[in-house]
């Protein structure tokens, strides 16, 4: 489907925007300054311009000139063009007064670049938006429609699906079902749902689960007038669930994995070809155990770890978590997780986008805490899935680590990892990642 590769798209329209502003604004300044001054190019314009550029950028990604209401509302685009370049003046005038350089200074100059500027990019909104709108429809977001036995409603721009195949009651209960909604979803940037009133509860769970904003409609909220909540075709509806990060939140996690993960694999590949070899020689089974685990938006993946078991005894479902005295283990295999080598090959996942480095662990699909499975433990345990799974977490550099013996152990993990969803930031995230090479390098102190 066309739905996940919209916010990319996005990326480039803004990357585009972006670039022709400053295009505008440095040929307004030149523009200016000739007309100011009848010389071409003014050496004191381009000056300005390349001094006023980077505020104004900075000031205009601020108030939300690149984002999904920007493409979608000329007003409200070119109202927030004109805010940005008021307090870009603003400061402007600041900065020439306390550096004392009035002088030299020519406000005349300043302001007719300024409404040049502000013309300028007027009408390159007002002109791609009507080439967006024509090769895109109403609408640059992604809207997922989901019939689910309640009422019609006609959503502009929306794909419809219809979940006769789903068995929603029962999802939670199995990965499996998860995982074909949670693909059904993915990409969206807004979820709607209409359905059976019994089945709103599930479908609020499973929308906060996936990570994505949702929104259930609700004839009763209708009833009592509640038109501040949302509307959907003149339905009112609640907003159950939202991402978890933004856009450029999400830019910056991923700029952070690359920016470690390539040069990782680089730098730990003569280890990485030395653990294969010595598995490989041990036993002659396969290098890497791969195993299904749940990913962000409840999607199953599949995740690599250098192989540390007996071919023979192998755990693909995770049923039964491993002791210091397991076994199972072989010798190389006991090294390996000791040292948390094992890992190491989940950087080929974080690769693929399919993890993070720091993010929520993912669980075998089999795991126990006590006698029960993980998500019976907990009715928030499928929210740990709105962000993609990390190679370390909260919960691993606080000691949550090892067999979950008892359901205490998988509440004080899922404690953790809520906590970073909720608390997320990027220098979180690097912190998590020093703290967790104090723990490889010093395991018993923690």
């Amino acid at each position: 489907m066309a739905r996940p590769v919209m916010e990319s798209k996005r990326v480039q329209i803004y990357l585009a925007m972006l670039l022709t502003d400053a295009v505008i604004l440095f040929g307004s300044f030149v523009l200016s300054g000739g007309i100011y001054r009848n010389e071409w190019p003014l050496q004191f314009a381009v000056a300005m311009a390349w001094a006023v550029l980077p505020i104004f950028i900075v000031i205009a990604v601020y108030q939300r000139c690149y984002s999904i209401r920007a493409l979608d509302e000329v007003r409200f685009a070119i109202g927030q063009v004109a805010l940005a370049l008021v307090i870009t003046a603003m400061l402007c005038t600041v900065m020439i007064f306390y550096a004392k350089a009035a002088t030299d200074f020519s406000r005349v100059m300043l302001s007719l670049a300024l409404v040049l500027t502000f013309l300028g990019i007027g009408v390159s909104r007002t002109v791609m938006r009507a080439i967006l709108r024509k090769r895109y429809g109403p609408t640059m977001s992604s809207i997922l429609l989901v019939l689910d036995g309640g009422p019609q409603v006609d959503v502009p721009g929306a794909e419809v699906v219809k979940t006769n195949a789903f068995d929603i009651a029962g999802a939670r209960a199995d990965p499996r079902a998860l995982d074909k909604i949670g693909r059904l979803i993915r990409g969206a940037d807004r979820v709607v749902v209409s359905c059976k009133t019994e089945a709103r509860a599930e479908w609020a769970t499973l929308l906060r689960s996936a990570g994505v904003r949702g929104e259930v409609l609700s004839p009763v909220v209708q009833e009592l007038g509640a038109i501040a909540i949302g509307r959907v075709d003149g339905n009112a509806s609640l907003v159950v669930s939202s991402g978890p990060l933004a856009l450029h939140a999400r830019l910056f996690k991923r700029a952070l994995d690359l920016v470690i993960t390539v040069p990782a694999l680089l730098l730990l590949s003569p280890i990485l070809l030395l653990v294969a070899l010595l598995i490989k020689l041990e036993d002659g089974g396969p290098v890497f155990f791969v195993q299904p685990r749940m990913g962000q938006h409840n999607c199953l993946f599949k995740m690599l770890k250098f192989r540390s078991m007996r071919v023979d005894k192998g755990d693909h479902e995770g049923a039964r978590s491993t002791s210091r005295s397991d076994d199972r283990i072989t010798k190389i295999g006991r090294f390996i997780r000791k040292t948390s080598i094992d890992e190491l090959p989940q950087l080929i996942n974080v690769l693929r986008s399919e993890m993070s480095l720091v993010g929520p662990r993912p669980h075998a699909l089999g795991s126990h805490a006590g006698d029960k499975l993980f998500w019976e433990v907990d009715s928030e345990y499928w929210q740990r899935h709105s962000l993609k799974p990390g190679l370390t977490g909260l919960a691993q550099v606080r000691g949550h680590r090892g067999a979950t013996e008892t359901e205490s152990h998988l509440v004080d993990r899922l404690g953790a990892d809520l906590e970073y969803i909720r608390n997320w930031s990027l220098w979180g995230d690097i912190k998590i990642l020093f703290a967790t090479v104090r723990v490889v390098v010093h395991p018993n102190a923690y």
